[in-house]
């Protein structure tokens, strides 16, 4: 390929890139990357193939035509697709793969549906997806990002684009001030919202970015120096309030705890000028709230006319050293899309990705990387993907390995274990705790990286395979919904007709034997009137740790549910009853279920190992007893009565 100028990512003594701008061409192959505009380099590549032939305009059309626009930055070359001509775009992409790292090229233009749908069928989501973030960074972010310019700490910056943003309760912040520096904050917050920085962009702007252009305006026109100080404050108030009235309720508490304001400041704050990356809705369809910045998606392949082609970067990272590229290239997602494939003999196309953090609010169990997997696939002749959910085994033969068991102990308990899960799900369901209608096994091979002397072994990893359950998880519920007394009442109740599952298997965290409930695994799911219909619960995690000591001696914990919320509804008292009687409801009817239905339930598992070291017919035996000689009136009267301390 004939280059016109500099090789891309050039630069001159003080480091800087001779070039910010290329062309690349496919009728005749050639790249332009001399200084100027696109159009002047289209130009300077016509009176290049003007001084070999002479070209008739219809042929000079075709030349320009068959080209693409891209962009160079420190880092990445950025190629500008033409939505309509996504073919082209994919031909500049293979072409700079042989000048520069896969990593290293990314796409503008993702915010076009068409540009999106043209990657995903590639198997390129992790392409558009941005770097996951934990909770603390979340918070790190947002609480680093508040600065000063002359006068208070009132705004929030985005350093790459270096335009500071105000939120409708910095006027709280603002309001408090005496006359003088009221004024002089007013002052220089109307100033910076007329002007540009260096970079072209906004010295201030309004958050959220969606507020309505007429109350910058409103701001922009204050005279400040022409009012008197009561005259300054009634103005400022009266536009903060119409700014305030038309905030969407699920902004106007700004706290990390709302998690759709966080996303929203997230996602102000760390917007670039040349935006390549979308966010997890835009990938995924209908996906939750709480999956914002939390999914990695990897390198997998793509599928062409049924044939399986491995991304090419795989290639790439067997013959480098480069560990963050080894490290995205999973050799999991690998074995993954093998088993997927195998199961789906016409699928158009899959995306895989590892969820890098717990999406609990307060995680009691640490993550392990890549710990949790996310699918979406799309079966030729549907229209709609589908999403999976895969968590990896927590213990399997590499967790026993690392004990220093023997091979065939570690492979044999990790067997009965992956039975002992399978039968508590089982367990789980016969008590009606709402789980997930279907569930997978699988495994695959990898090698095990260990201090056992089996390291370099090729051992089995097992996994558990899910549907993704659409819905919020009740611990990350708006609080535009809390507040609203019928929605809240609702949810109260089917919480606790949960909490009362929860509390008859016993579930608690393994390690640190806290309870699990309301922390990530309920998912409440709305109806066609948007009021809570049902709470899903993902993931029987945690079921049967607790089951030797009785309901009463621990259900007061369960009143944390209220606890957290009673400053977030409007009407608390009628939604701690609502809770209760869930509670009780359910609790009575599971005891009566089991008791009209014992054989039902106590021989169930009755070819299981009884063992009383705890295995899992014995556990189920203790939790049947448990709830026999339970007194329903008592273990409410005790919840009550913890729910008023």
């Amino acid at each position: 390929m004939k280059i016109i100028g500099e090789k891309i990512f050039a630069k001159d003594a003080e480091g800087r890139l001779l070039s910010r701008i290329g062309t690349i061409f496919f009728r005749t192959p050639g790249l332009v990357t001399v200084r100027g505009s696109h159009a002047m380099q289209r130009l300077v590549w016509l009176q290049e193939l003007a001084k070999e032939r002479e070209l008739t305009p219809v042929e000079e059309d075709a030349e320009l035509a068959d080209s693409v626009d891209l962009i160079f930055t420190e880092n990445h070359v950025l190629i500008r697709p033409d939505p309509e001509r996504m073919d082209l775009a994919f031909k500049a992409d293979e072409e700079l793969q042989k000048m520069t790292s896969k990593r290293r090229i990314r796409y503008l233009n993702t915010n076009s549906i068409k540009v999106r749908a043209a990657l995903r069928e590639r198997g390129e989501n992790w392409r558009m997806s941005r770097h996951p973030l934990s909770q603390e960074d979340f918070y790190d972010l947002i609480e680093g990002s508040k600065v000063s310019i002359g006068e208070g700490t009132i705004y929030y910056y985005n350093r790459a684009s270096g335009t500071r943003y105000v939120t409708p309760s910095c006027y709280d912040q603002i309001a408090k001030l005496e006359p003088g520096a009221y004024r002089r904050q007013v002052k220089e917050f109307v100033e910076g919202l007329s002007r540009r920085n260096r970079h072209g962009n906004p010295e201030i702007d309004l958050f959220p970015t969606t507020t309505p252009p007429e109350i910058k305006r409103a701001y922009r026109t204050l005279d400040v120096d022409a009012l008197d100080d009561a005259a300054l404050r009634r103005e400022v108030e009266k536009i903060n309030t119409a700014r305030r009235m038309l905030l969407p309720p699920e902004l106007r508490d700004e706290t990390i705890d709302n998690v759709e304001w966080r996303n929203e400041m997230c996602r102000t704050l760390t917007r670039m000028p040349h935006e390549t990356s979308v966010g997890e809705q835009e990938l995924v369809a209908g996906i939750a709230p709480e999956f914002f910045r939390q999914i990695e998606w990897l390198p997998g392949a793509r599928i062409v006319n049924g044939e399986v082609i491995f991304d090419e970067i795989f290639a790439e990272a067997a013959a480098s050293d480069d560990p963050e590229l080894k490290a995205l290239c999973d050799p999991r997602v690998k074995a993954l899309f093998f088993n997927t494939t195998r199961l789906f003999s016409k699928l158009a196309y899959i995306n895989i990705g590892r969820i890098e953090h717990s999406l609990a609010r307060h995680p009691t169990e640490g993550n392990r990387r890549g710990n949790v997997y996310i699918i979406q696939y799309r079966e030729v002749g549907t229209l709609s993907a589908r999403v999976l959910i895969i968590r990896l085994q927590k213990w399997g033969v590499a967790e026993r390995l690392d004990e220093g068991k023997d091979l065939a102990q570690a492979i044999l308990e990790t067997e009965e274990y992956s039975d002992y899960i399978l039968d508590r799900r089982l367990m789980c369901r016969q008590l009606g705790m709402n789980l997930p209608q279907r569930i997978g096994y699988g495994s695959f091979s990898e090698t095990y990286r260990g201090d056992n002397k089996y390291n370099g072994t090729t051992i089995r990893t097992v996994y558990f395979v899910r549907d993704y359950v659409p819905g919020i998880a009740s611990d990350k519920i708006p609080l535009s919904r809390l507040r609203n007394p019928a929605w809240a009442l609702k949810f109260a109740f089917l919480m606790g007709e949960a909490a009362a599952v929860d509390a008859i298997v016993g579930r608690r965290s393994s390690v640190t034997k806290e309870l699990l409930f309301d922390k990530q695994y309920e998912v409440v799911r709305q109806g066609g009137d948007d009021m809570p219909a049902e709470i899903k619960i993902t993931d029987h995690a945690g079921s049967f740790v607790n089951y030797e000591h009785p309901l009463e001696s621990y259900v007061a914990q369960y009143a944390g549910f209220l606890r957290r919320r009673e400053n977030l509804v409007t009407d608390y008292p009628n939604f701690v009853e609502s809770y209760v009687e869930g509670f009780r409801r359910k609790l009575v009817q599971t005891r009566e279920a089991y008791l009209s239905r014992r054989s039902a339930f106590d021989n169930l598992f009755q070819d299981r190992p009884y063992d009383t070291n705890g295995s899992g017919a014995y556990r189920w035996a203790c939790i049947l007893r448990r709830l026999e000689n339970c007194d329903p009136q008592v273990v409410v009267d005790t919840l009550k009565a913890a729910v008023a301390c």
